[in-house]
């Protein structure tokens, strides 16, 4: 075996690895509202979600041309390089995956690539129109386009429906079922082909498929199976955050928000775009929020949009430092930039595994630190009798804790909480009596904050 043909096989193994990464990243994008709304058990999600990215990613390879020989020369384009790209991408994948951020593969990979590129063979190696015209633009316009016609839904769903009954709920729910299904199988035809292209593209630069050629039908079957694999492993932090933390969303929201995604991402693969379904779900879900006029945390939105905005630049200097190592020492670099890769992945999984998100924990929502703190007053069944004063409030939901949801109002900053405990010890009707919060608009405005308390003593 010759060191260019080992090459390409380690590249190949790593395009798969960052296929499934982009598998567990964005699972969250078609199954995290209907987790979040109950319509899909949390493993049956994963489960339908991993069989429609198997079955979309086999549909078309028009995104996978667009990757193979659009962003890039391929004639230009190295083995080394490639690999940069394929390690940029992968350790963004994962550094977001651990704060729990929805950014883009599809942009990681881009920009990795794009860096790559650039330093392996300059600026000669890469096609600004293609990626002005079928990724920049298409990041700007999606999300908007899918943010806007998920309000609208939205807003309609309201409108003609009684969403408060709990038939109206149920059907929206069964409705999820089929949306969902649409938005994991859209997200199969657009990212499964991106590791198809890459592939190719690595098949070419080690002068095993001709230039300008389409994927081969076992890279269809491996990048397919490489992705719906990562689906099931389920990417349960970024779903807690698209599925709650975003918005809390309710079956009427979800549905919208789904088909919206589903029609747009869908649209996109057929035209060849290098779309971000992430972004396209994301400003579905916040349509939603708007259009149901339902509190969005903006603060977690505002997150997620550095996490946008820096994706691609991130993933370039990335990627641009790992093709010069290579380039730099040879086989030597190359073989650095893979024990590099392998180091902070396993430092990322070890840093994971200290707070572990699970299908047990995905719906409990950690609080935002501005209203960590207050002082509830605990009044019994007798008219105005304190019984217990709760002095901490934690936010941080655990199993085997005791979750409740208070609606505060800004005419009087009490109110009763809903679904109180019925336990020895307990009150069944509790106050709010002081809320010590940096941000006290905020936090009287909120109608379904979700609180636990550690300790009733």
């Amino acid at each position: 075996m010759t060191v260019s043909l080992a090459l390409v096989i380690v590249v190949v193994a790593t395009a798969l690895v960052f296929d499934f990464t982009n598998g567990f990243h964005d699972s969250a994008n078609a199954m995290a509202t209907s987790v979040a709304t109950g319509a899909f058990s949390p493993k049956i999600a994963v489960l339908v979600a991993a069989v429609l990215n198997f079955i979309g990613a086999s549909m078309s390879t028009e995104v996978a041309k667009t990757i193979s020989h659009g962003i890039v020369d391929d004639t230009l384009v190295t083995t080394e390089a490639v690999f940069a790209g394929l390690a940029a991408a992968i350790i963004w994948n994962l550094i977001t995956w651990l704060a729990g951020l929805p950014s883009s593969s599809s942009h990681a990979i881009f920009g990795g690539l794009i860096g790559a590129v650039v330093v392996a063979s300059g600026l000669a190696g890469v096609h600004p129109g293609v990626i002005v015209s079928k990724i920049l633009l298409p990041a700007l316009v999606a999300p908007l386009v899918a943010g806007f016609a998920s309000m609208l839904a939205t807003r309609a769903a309201y409108r003609i429906t009684d969403h408060t009954a709990k038939h109206s709920a149920n059907v929206f729910r069964q409705g999820q079922r089929i949306s969902a299904s649409m938005v994991a199988l859209a997200h199969g035809t657009s990212d499964g082909q991106k590791t198809m292209g890459i592939i190719t593209l690595v098949l070419v630069t080690g002068k095993l498929q001709e230039p300008g050629t389409g994927p081969k039908e076992w890279v269809i079957i491996a990048a397919a199976l490489a992705i719906a694999l990562g689906t099931y492993s389920g990417g349960w932090r970024i779903m807690r955050t698209m599925g709650k933390r975003l918005v809390d969303i309710q079956p009427p929201q979800g549905f919208a928000a789904e088909t919206s995604a589903a029609t747009a991402i869908l649209a996109s693969a057929h035209l060849g775009f290098g779309l971000s379904t992430t972004h396209v779900c994301s400003g579905a879900i916040i349509g939603s929020g708007v259009g149901g006029q339902v509190r969005v945390n903006w603060a977690v939105a505002r997150q997620m949009l550095y996490a946008w905005l820096l994706t691609l630049p991130a993933a370039a200097l990335i990627g641009a430092l790992a093709s010069w190592l290579a380039h730099r020492a040879g086989t030597y670099g190359f073989v650095i930039d893979l024990v590099l890769l392998a180091a902070v992945t396993g430092v990322i999984l070890v840093l994971a595994n200290r707070n572990k998100v699970s299908h047990h924990n995905v719906n409990d929502v950690e609080g935002e630190a501005e209203a960590s703190t207050g002082r509830l007053a605990a009044i019994g069944p007798g008219p105005g009798r304190p019984v217990l004063v709760l002095d901490s409030i934690s936010w941080t939901s655990a199993r085997d804790q005791v979750s409740l949801s208070v609606g505060l109002t800004a005419q009087s900053g009490l109110a009763p909480y809903e679904n109180a405990p019925d336990q020895a010890g307990a009150p069944h009707v509790l106050s709010v009596a002081d809320v010590d919060t940096e941000d006290e608009a905020d936090a009287v405005t909120d109608t379904s904050i979700h609180h636990t308390l550690r300790d009733w003593g």
